[in-house]
């Protein structure tokens, strides 16, 4: 237990910022999971709708300082380049 007040409000308000991230997160992977449902099985409607929504979330996200900047970038190239190459062979 935090023996200072200002540490038991820093405590406090990183318990509430972590419980705030985590739903973004677990939000993300939700949308990582069913993009990649929906490119397995080369639904190229589903799979355009689910990238424009993970990339909308990345943004969000890195927006709020959740993921850093070149992680965010990292991650919209890999889903633009997996919608690309959905349904080519």
């Amino acid at each position: 237990m935090p023996q200072l007040k200002q540490s038991a409000k820093r405590l406090r308000q990183s318990i509430k910022l972590a419980k705030s991230n985590k739903l973004v997160k677990d939000n993300l992977d939700y949308l990582f999971r069913q993009f990649k449902k929906a490119v397995k099985v080369a639904d190229k409607v589903k799979v355009d709708e689910y990238a424009a929504k993970l990339v909308k979330s990345i943004d969000k996200a890195a927006k709020k300082n959740i993921f850093k900047q070149n992680k965010a970038a990292r991650k919209k190239s890999q889903v633009m380049k997996q919608a690309n190459n959905t349904g080519k062979k």
